[in-house]
């Protein structure tokens, strides 16, 4: 009897546990939501507590014995883990600016171990996937804002966090991060919705620059969430999108516009057309082709290429007389407009790395900017570009493909860009400064292609013009590029068959003359 009586005074305080569990998870509660807990001692008393509380405290205590936890201890512990991420989240602009960023690291390394044994405490519970629910935004938050290289984080937060993140996919049974927000399989659903339901107050425009980390965050999980689970999210993701990719700060458009791409690839045209989307994107971009930075260019431009086959849907769908590539054409005009006086290198490369993707894109339509496009080539031709010499082989990659898809109208150009080609081989040939012999050999190669082309556009004229240059010049690398356009055989680059059909305003037959009419005609007898 009196084991018995023992027995049952021992047992009282387990049932009268967890409401002191949540008496004492509440003031945690209550004392790292302080404005003051923030900077330090307070802050720091309230974590060294919390990680008592949890040694002290059973897996029972905290999750229950049964297949689900108490509802309030699992609320409380949801918010704990909010505060704990908050708490550890860098300040704003203005704060860090004041403050610095040195303790952030500290705080996040310190709430990382808490994270750490709470996660530990979820998995050795009975009720895994009921006691993780709650934690899981939280935690997952918290482990993506300090796993990168951040002025936030140190290696020891970093190493901190990919541990939190690594055991928050263990106690969720998920193979990768992708598998955590969208769910494994078809019937289980992600908890990418809950994290956007956290990261959606810090997104707003009021409020997204408080916190540098979130569009950080944002971005990150974006890339992880791909077809066709993010279409359904599209609500939530494009206004953050838009509205980070027009920051007067080029770091955050750059990352809004790759949030942007991402959307473009991974939704399917018809959620995008919808309500106008795809027009929306398509301004939003144009406009950012207006600022000199290249990091940005190359983003919109990457973006832009993707998104035009969305945009030629809806012409397709509206029927009528429009052409397909109104969108295509307004582009590529925008961009030779700032190609041609354009002196800055990386700008250079950076247009001259795209142009090829929008000539291979509108093909013989490309001859409507024919005009333009000889005085970009012979320009970009005429300047060395550095070692790897980028710029140059990528537009006489470009001057091979507007050869192939416009040859009926290369005939009147071949002088031009005869000599334009014959200065760039003799300039290679001369050149003695520390240009590898690689990048000179691809050089020469290129123009000895778009030699043979216009060679085989002329119907054998630049063979007839450079047959002097054998006997007068005694430069063996220009000989030699001479001599395998000679060697070179009609077949060796076939041209793509164009059938020109009846004079149409906007089209290229509206202004062919006479002498391609009758080659055109000569090619096909």
């Amino acid at each position: 009897m009196e084991r018995a009586q023992d027995s049952s005074r021992g047992a009282e305080p387990a049932r009268d546990s967890a409401p002191e569990l949540q008496r004492s998870v509440a003031q945690l509660l209550q004392r790292l939501s302080r404005p003051e807990a923030r900077p330090g001692i307070v802050g720091n008393g309230a974590l060294a507590d919390l990680g008592a509380l949890l040694e002290a405290t059973e897996c029972d205590a905290l999750f229950g014995a049964g297949s689900e936890p108490p509802r309030a201890v699992s609320e409380l512990l949801g918010q704990l883990a909010k505060a704990l991420e908050k708490w550890a989240a860098p300040p704003g602009e203005e704060a860090s600016a004041a403050r610095g960023l040195a303790d952030v690291a500290e705080r996040a390394a310190a709430v990382g171990e808490l994270m750490l044994q709470l996660l530990g405490r979820v998995e050795a519970a009975p009720a895994r996937a009921a006691g993780l629910r709650p934690l899981a935004a939280p935690v997952y938050v918290f482990a993506a804002t300090h796993r990168l290289q951040q002025p936030w984080s140190s290696p020891r937060s970093r190493c901190v966090a990919e541990e939190v993140l690594s055991a928050l996919l263990r106690v969720a049974k998920c193979g990768s991060v992708a598998g955590f927000l969208c769910g494994e399989s078809d019937d289980e659903t992600g908890r990418f919705a809950a994290v956007m339901g956290l990261l959606r107050p810090h997104l707003s425009k009021e409020s997204w620059k408080n916190n540098p980390a979130v569009r950080h965050v944002f971005s990150w999980t974006l890339q992880q969430v791909t077809r066709p689970w993010l279409s359904q999210h599209l609500e939530r993701v494009l206004p953050p999108s838009l509205l980070i990719s027009d920051d007067y700060q080029t770091e955050n458009k750059v990352l809004g516009v790759q949030c942007l791409h991402h959307i473009v690839i991974n939704v399917p045209a018809a959620d995008l057309l919808q309500y106008n989307r795809a027009q929306v994107l398509y301004h939003a971009l144009l406009n950012h082709l207006y600022m000199p930075e290249h990091h940005l260019i190359q983003a919109v431009l990457l973006c832009l290429l993707d998104l035009f086959p969305v945009l030629e849907k809806a012409v397709h769908w509206k029927g009528g007389g429009a052409c397909v590539t109104t969108h295509c054409h307004e582009v590529l005009q925008l961009i030779l407009t700032h190609m041609e006086p354009e002196h800055r290198l990386l700008l250079r490369r950076t247009y001259a790395r795209n142009l090829p993707a929008f000539v291979k894109k509108l093909e013989i339509l490309t001859v409507r900017h024919l005009k333009r496009l000889e005085r970009v080539i012979i320009g970009y031709l005429e300047v060395y570009d550095g070692p790897e010499d980028e710029a140059r082989l990528k537009i006489l990659e470009t001057l091979k493909l507007v050869v192939q898809y416009t040859w009926p109208r290369i005939s009147c150009r071949l002088v031009v860009l005869l000599k334009a080609l014959l200065k760039l081989i003799c300039d290679v040939a001369r050149d003695m400064s520390l240009t590898p012999d690689s990048t000179k050999n691809a050089l020469l190669q290129e123009a000895t292609d778009c030699l043979i082309l216009l060679d085989h556009c002329s119907q054998g004229q630049v063979k007839s013009l450079l047959a002097r240059i054998v006997l007068s010049c005694e430069d063996s690398m220009v000989v030699s590029c001479v001599r395998k356009v000679q060697a070179a055989s009609a077949g060796s680059h076939p041209l793509p068959p164009v059938f020109p059909g009846p004079c149409r305003r906007h089209e290229w037959g509206s202004c062919r003359c006479r002498h391609t009419e009758e080659q055109t005609k000569c090619l096909y007898v």
